[in-house]
């Protein structure tokens, strides 16, 4: 059997990676990765990380290119890679453009398409844009759902996906979280948190993470105006790796330079960002793949959205949304870090996104076809 997985980002690059690694050491699949690079630099930290070398490197980004302009470029440059190795299956993962084109792309040659992390749905196609309608294109074109829950599976059902095409497998970023909390702790992050007192427990670290395209503008400047009244507190150290979108850059800097009690970051990279995880007492975040990963830490997460396609987290109690209204995020933020009742049912929620398997299961559903 011949497969070829195709991610772009950082989030497909983690979810994708303990996939690629364990099909390259299955026996009877000859398995090998193009990127389209849709992000350049984060993609390429994470494949340094988990030792994963393309196959075909596409090296589409762009300054400021539109969607459209992308989507052409992964059409025009992709086909080639398929009428060369010509795979048996195509897989990729989640609601990214790359995923969309790369699904329409395998669908128009006849070639088997695995959606990985299948069946996610706010059921509100600009909520998240354009992910929302990107996961329902690869959706319609897909021959197996690698679905996460048996939530995402009852969407896929609800829109009339044939069970016998829906597997439930778990979540592949909790296998590489798994894999990667158990590298060394970085020194950036061990010199980071005794600067700001994290480790000598003189305050609460509180992890921020937001950048989401559908938060630019008022909601973004919201949030910020949010992460100054909790700063006020004192007895917590907020700590944000700012996006690079000048949509995020300008209002994080313009609002939270120099305030104290917030220190802002350039992006980190995959593995610092898990152990500074791991440090954490709460997560503030639009991010989805941080919803999935931070039940796996036990750590409460308040998710500055109106809507999520991950609500297992929420009705586990792991996670809960609060959108972006200053007040509200005030509100909740300061219940968790007084409340030591409300903070312990969110943290011993139990994590509802897998055991650290789904690659294995995948795999053992691909050698069945095989």
């Amino acid at each position: 059997m011949k497969i070829l997985s195709v991610f772009g980002t950082r989030p497909e690059a983690v979810k994708m990676a303990p996939l690629v690694r364990l099909l390259a050491q299955t026996a009877g699949i000859d398995s090998r990765v193009c990127v389209t690079a849709q992000h350049r630099q984060m993609l390429d930290q994470v494949l340094g990380l988990f030792e994963i070398k393309p196959d075909y490197d596409l090296d589409l980004m762009r300054v400021d290119q539109s969607l459209a302009q992308l989507s052409a470029s992964i059409f025009t440059h992709l086909d080639p890679v398929f009428a060369d190795f010509k795979p048996d299956w195509v897989l990729a993962q989640g609601d990214t453009t790359t995923v969309a084109i790369t699904s329409l792309l395998a669908y128009y040659h006849r070639i088997k398409f695995g959606h990985v992390e299948a069946g996610l749905r706010t059921h509100d196609k600009w909520q998240p844009f354009p992910e929302e309608i990107n996961r329902r294109i690869a959706g319609v074109t897909a021959d197996l759902h690698f679905a996460p829950t048996d939530w995402s599976r009852q969407n896929l059902l609800g829109e009339g996906v044939n069970e016998s095409m829906i597997k439930v497998t778990g979540n592949t970023v909790i296998d590489a979280l798994h894999y990667v909390s158990r590298q060394p702790e970085p020194v950036e992050i061990q010199e980071l948190t005794n600067l700001i007192g994290i480790k000598k427990d003189a305050r609460r670290l509180i992890l921020v993470t937001a950048h989401r395209r559908e938060n630019f503008g008022s909601a973004m400047e919201n949030i910020c105006q949010a992460l100054r009244e909790i700063a006020k507190r004192g007895d917590v150290e907020l700590v944000y790796p700012v996006h690079l979108n000048p949509n995020v850059q300008e209002p994080v800097n313009r609002i939270l330079k120099n305030f104290e009690h917030i220190t802002l970051l350039p992006p980190l990279d995959y593995l610092p960002l898990v152990h500074l995880m791991k440090h954490a007492a709460l997560i503030l975040t639009d991010s989805g793949g941080i919803q999935e990963e931070a039940p796996a830490f036990g750590i409460p997460t308040l998710v500055l959205r109106e809507v999520t396609e991950r609500p297992e987290g929420v009705q586990a109690g792991t996670l809960k949304l609060v959108g972006t209204e200053t007040r509200r995020i005030v509100e909740e933020t300061n219940l968790l870090l007084d409340d030591a009742s409300a903070y312990g049912k969110m943290s011993n929620a139990s994590n509802p996104y897998g055991d650290g398997h789904a690659a294995e299961k995948i795999v053992a559903i691909l050698r069945k076809e095989l």
